[in-house]
């Protein structure tokens, strides 16, 4: 296959082109991305540049003519779609990113995609897909009990979730209208290394190492399941290579979590590891006015992925949390790198 993944230097793309780079399927690996603020190349170190079967194509999917030459010119036959404006309180202060980027950019990829490949598909044994890399979010907030299944109705309460349920509908019209071959993915909150120091994690990580204040939004009992990144690469690959074209999947990790309990538990994983910072980083916790429509509750029901696939996280959240933060505080140069530049 050639693919192409778009988003490839941000925090789930390079991990997972660091996850499938060698998988002997693959002929050529196309990364894609403009790198905004939160894509790096430094993410790629020992592959961009290095590696005989990859090639780095900045583009933003917003050019449309730009997205359908990398298509056509690299011949490329299979797509994972990561590529997004991914960040709540970015989409609240600033949504006309959201729309252009997260909805136009994947009507561009679709339409090359759908160019491309009506001419390929009349070689003989010719087979493409178009994997739609999504999220949780565009199913809403749950409450206390409860999953996300693939039947739940969408109802997005962020211009983020909103922008990410319309390039979700897309890419289903795409499959019914035209019969372009997609697979669309939802996945619970990932965390893990190369995550850019906006999200949750990192950000009560550098902010422990600094001795700053936690902040946590609300009361800090917004419950999130938590995926490790390298469990939900694995998960897209899977699905990619065993997946059922016009079928959604649901990735998560069963690790359900208050974001208050996992603010504590990396205060003290922390106090563990370095313990010369001196006294209890808890006491660095400090609660702040919650975000306007902020979801109380998401969980993921990942059954069908597990039944149908035989995909299930290698992960427990113990494991994957340690492995997390020892990477932080082992990678403070890539977090000061990428913090100086924005």
């Amino acid at each position: 296959m050639n693919l192409l993944i778009t988003g490839g230097a941000g925090f789930i793309g390079s991990n997972l082109i660091r996850h499938v780079i060698d998988k002997p399927e693959i002929t050529k690996l196309v990364n894609l991305d403009s790198l905004t603020y939160a894509g790096h190349l430094e993410n790629l170190d020992g592959i961009h540049g290095v590696h005989l079967r990859y090639i780095f194509e900045k583009v933003d999917l917003r050019n449309k003519d730009e997205v359908l030459r990398v298509v056509r010119q690299h011949d490329i036959t299979h797509v994972m779609h990561l590529a997004a404006e991914s960040h709540v309180d970015r989409s609240i202060s600033g949504p006309g990113d959201f729309i252009t980027t997260n909805i136009n950019g994947t009507f561009h990829l679709l339409e090359a995609c759908r160019s491309h490949w009506q001419t390929r598909n009349q070689e003989p044994g010719t087979k493409n897909l178009f994997l739609h890399v999504s999220t949780d979010e565009v199913f809403g907030s749950l409450g206390p009990t409860g999953f996300f299944t693939e039947e739940t109705s969408y109802a997005p309460n962020s211009p983020y979730s909103a922008s990410k349920a319309a390039s979700d509908m897309l890419v289903r019209a795409y499959h019914h209208t035209y019969g372009l071959p997609t697979l669309i993915t939802n996945c619970s909150n990932n965390y893990g290394p190369f995550q850019f120091p906006e999200k949750l994690i990192p950000v009560v990580i550098q902010s422990i190492l600094a001795r700053q204040s936690i902040p946590v939004y609300g009361d800090g009992m917004n419950v999130r399941d938590w995926l490790y990144v390298g469990d939900h690469c694995e998960a897209l690959w899977t699905v990619l290579t065993a997946g059922k074209p016009g079928e959604t999947y649901n990735i998560g990790g069963h690790n359900e979590k208050a974001n208050l309990h996992l603010v504590r538990l990396i205060c003290d994983l922390i106090d563990e590891m370095q313990p010369a910072l001196g006294g209890s980083s808890r006491d660095l916790i400090t609660f702040v006015t919650d975000r306007p429509g902020h979801d109380r509750r998401y969980a993921i029901d990942a059954g069908k992925i597990e039944r149908d696939l035989g995909w299930v996280p290698a992960h427990t959240f113990e494991t994957g949390i340690r492995e997390t933060v020892a990477w932080y505080l082992q990678n403070q140069a890539w977090c000061q790198s990428v913090l100086s530049r924005h």
